[in-house]
């Protein structure tokens, strides 16, 4: 990954990143102290007037359209300072509901110089957040804290967030009494955050040791050939296993090539394992060690190649009764590419289209960065691409486009136009149909 993404204005602490969007209320009245988890009554004032905020679906459902169309960039700073407000409140519904709001809003704008400026106060919620909220809280904060690395990208202000949180990441993930969903949500924050902010060598080498301690769990033990049997926790050991492919792609080679040593004869046994998506994680993931083996030396050897090979072809061709027509059709057209890529070192280039630009997977290593901030965005990654520079960075895109509003008018589609478009499409197809029966009726009258 390149380095060379360093912001260059270092806005540290100073008036704007304090506590600013916690001690003054969403209407800009008179400043107050809240106590964040105290048994003070909220203030009605405050949570009637920000009462819409903590529903996220707005900003799920609408994303930036609706900026565009129905208000403006101040409208969605203002609703952003009531929900950040809201993300101390004493509900732990409220509190879920803002962190989400923040987040999804975040997901699908970029608000480089609004999340500078309040990184301090949002920082401190989700820490709050991680320490005292139960499952689905944690979850919501550490998804936040991934997204406002995502905005900040690499650079003082990443790491300060990134040391703050990581031991408290760190120790939920390995907290076996915690929720496996918000310990599987943190395996992944902690190796996107991991992956845009650190700079210290030792800080990424003791990341992936956490994140191998979990997923090494579910390796089946030498000499057991049975079927490895999915458990609660192998979402947990799926996210680990994803977060450290990741950061495996910006170790030094030195690092890799112990990593490779450890890992590369256990990873098969994950391709046993009666879940599809662990299954699919380790096929990918094991697709990824080949190229990074492969990018090192070119004549490198697997000494167990025939068998590994076998068992990546009976996947690809996988027609077991007792499995889901879905996941089955799924995973024969990942392993077929796995497949490929062990057999013949190619890989099939995907193109993915945002805006008027046009970017080209073309390597599993981009194909799984690309993947992992898919997750965490959704589709609000489409957007970023367009305009995040730490993103565009990290998939060599160049400086972003600039393009006038005329375009950019020309460029959208509203959501009634998009309705009418489906319902025709829809309408269409239909018709098709019929006429085909139709047919059918009056040959089988003929005969």
């Amino acid at each position: 990954m390149p380095k060379n993404k360093k912001r260059n204005a270092p806005h540290r602490g100073g008036g704007g990143g304090g506590g600013s969007g916690a001690a003054t209320s969403a209407a800009g009245g008179p400043h107050r102290t809240v106590q964040p988890f105290s048994d003070e009554d909220a203030s009605i004032e405050t949570m009637s007037h920000c009462s819409g905020y903590s529903d996220p679906s707005s900003f799920a459902e609408d994303g930036p359209e609706v900026l565009d169309e129905e208000g403006t960039q101040e409208d969605l700073e203002y609703k952003l300072k009531g929900l950040i407000d809201l993300t101390l409140d004493k509900s732990a519904k409220t509190r879920q509901a803002a962190l989400e709001g923040v987040k999804n809003a975040l997901s699908s704008k970029v608000l480089y110089e609004f999340v500078l400026e309040r990184r301090m106060t949002l920082t401190d919620s989700i820490e709050r957040c991680l320490k005292k909220g139960k499952s689905d809280e944690q979850r919501a904060a550490a998804a936040l804290a991934s997204v406002l690395c995502i905005q900040l990208g690499p650079g003082l202000e990443s790491e300060e967030i990134l040391k703050t949180l990581g031991p408290i990441l760190k120790k939920i993930i390995c907290d076996g009494t915690a929720s496996i969903q918000a310990r599987q949500t943190c395996a992944t924050c902690f190796g996107v955050c991991c992956f845009i902010a650190t700079d210290d060598i030792t800080e990424l080498y003791s990341t992936l040791e956490c994140l191998e301690s979990i997923f090494s769990k579910a390796y089946v033990k030498e000499k057991d050939n049975s079927v490895l049997s999915s458990t609660s926790n192998t979402v947990l050991h799926i996210s680990s296993l994803l977060a450290w492919t990741l950061l495996l792609t910006i170790c030094p080679i030195s690092e890799v090539k112990k990593k490779l040593e450890l890992h590369f004869h256990k990873l098969p046994s994950l391709l046993s394992c009666d879940d599809v998506n662990m299954r699919i994680a380790a096929g990918e993931s094991l697709a990824l060690l080949f190229e990074l083996a492969r990018g090192m030396e070119s004549d490198f050897f697997y000494e167990d190649i025939d068998s590994l090979t076998q068992m990546l072809r009976a996947l690809a061709t996988d027609g077991n009764k007792h499995r889901a027509k879905v996941d089955k059709r799924k995973q024969r057209s990942v392993f077929r590419d796995v497949l490929r890529a062990v057999e013949e070192r190619d890989f099939p280039t995907e193109t993915v289209k945002f805006g008027p630009e046009r970017m080209y997977i073309d390597s599993w290593v981009k194909k799984h960065t690309y993947d992992t901030f898919k997750e965490v965005l959704g589709s609000g990654l489409q957007y970023h691409l367009q305009t995040n520079e730490f993103l565009r960075n990290v998939f060599e895109l160049g400086p972003p486009v600039m393009l006038d509003a005329a375009t950019l008018k020309t460029m959208k589609i509203s959501r009634f136009e998009r309705h009418l478009y489906n319902s025709a499409a829809f309408k269409a197809r239909t018709k098709a149909r019929s006429k085909c029966r139709d047919k059918r009726a009056d040959v089988g009258e003929f005969f």
